[in-house]
């Protein structure tokens, strides 16, 4: 007898596969040439010091990637902050490893992104670099964005948080400044003393709808109780990742006794990950640099809401690559993170954009993305 999480993902498989077919004018290729793959640095630039509980930084380093087959390229990439413990060097060597001309059919999904997987048990940027690349080359045969295959109304696409790094209150206004009347919601970096102080000066220049990113900087847990009781009074409307992932009781101690919705985002990784955090969080961040991509993404947004846990879809610091790949399944999400595109100065794409605060997906196929 199937377990839960075994059926979700046959289920899943099976609606995917059923869409792909259904495909309006989409006829299977069996065969063809060998897959190619190439890959390159590309360290991008922040438009602003970023700064949260544990560290600050001016570039977020980057990995492109592109596979093609029969005159066909799909682009991905691999970005990493410093707290994922990946590099660039460490993506290449990875990469290096990768032999897709083992593969001359890239609708084998399940079977090439299973060989990626089996390479190693982590680099989680560097695999979801080539699930991204590979998803947005299969969409692009099929002539249709993973959006449709997966049945999503991209008219649902929910409104993104803009992220506001900790800084001084001078700041602090002014980035919240530029945001206004361009975002819907603003996402606040908290976990230091100077919490208040923050949320104060943003609450002086505009009173939009807050979510709070503690990124593990709480300590004790009374404390931040009370501070979550503030700061539903000030309209904050969600918690991420309130204390360290380690302590799940203290998380689950909080979230039975918070007002608001507490989401795990350093607590959880991967798919395999959901069960042990159950009942210790009201929902997930899902990110794909951290799962390994989109095919493992959709699962667990799937899984996720079978077990009444709200969905959220978060990102790095990434190009509009990454960023229009995760918004693809974010007509299926409470809560949407998706603007570290909007934080670099080097994008290499048009992709997703922000229109009246919400997420408009291109009507393109595979992921939605041009060189620009």
């Amino acid at each position: 007898m199937q377990n839960r999480r075994d059926f979700l993902k046959t289920a899943a498989l099976a609606a995917a596969g059923a869409s792909l077919i259904g495909c309006k004018g989409f006829t299977p290729r069996r065969s063809g040439g060998p897959l190619t793959m190439k890959f390159f640095p590309y360290e991008l630039q922040l438009r602003h010091t970023f700064t949260v509980a544990s560290y600050s930084r001016t570039v977020t380093p980057d990995v492109q990637v592109e596979i093609s087959w029969e005159g066909v390229t799909g682009y991905g990439e691999a970005s990493m902050p410093p707290y994922l413990g990946q590099s660039v060097e460490s993506v290449c060597r990875f990469l290096d490893k990768v032999d897709l001309s083992q593969f001359n059919d890239p609708f084998r999904i399940e079977d090439i992104l299973s060989y990626i997987d089996s390479l190693s048990p982590g680099d989680s940027a560097a695999k979801a670099a080539v699930d991204i690349a590979l998803h947005d080359l299969v969409g692009k045969l099929i002539g249709e964005p993973w959006y449709r295959i997966w049945g999503l109304d991209p008219g649902k696409a929910p409104s993104t948080t803009f992220t506001i790094g900790i800084d001084t209150e001078e700041v602090v206004r002014e980035k919240t400044l530029e945001a206004a009347g361009k975002f819907n919601i603003l996402k606040v970096k908290v976990g230091l003393d100077t919490d208040e102080e923050m949320i104060r000066a943003i609450r002086s220049v505009t009173n939009v709808p807050l979510a709070v990113d503690a990124n593990q900087g709480w300590k004790d847990r009374e404390k931040a109780l009370d501070e979550i009781f503030w700061l539903q009074e000030q309209g904050v409307v969600m918690v991420e990742q309130p204390m360290a992932k380690e302590r799940i009781e203290d998380n689950a101690w909080l979230t039975e006794r918070s007002p608001l919705p507490i989401f795990a985002d350093e607590s959880i990784q991967r798919l395999s990950d959901i069960p042990s955090i159950q009942g210790a969080y009201s929902g997930i961040n899902i990110k794909l640099m951290k799962c390994t991509g989109m095919r493992e993404g959709w699962r667990m947004a799937q899984m996720a809401r079978a077990l009444g846990m709200k969905v959220m879809v978060g990102c790095m610091t990434e190009t509009s690559c990454g960023i229009s790949a995760a918004a693809q399944f974010s007509p299926y999400v409470d809560f949407a993170d998706l603007d570290g595109n909007l934080l670099i100065s080097n994008d290499r794409f048009d992709g997703v954009k922000v229109i009246d605060g919400r997420l408009s997906l291109p009507d393109r196929p595979g992921i939605g993305v041009i060189l620009l």
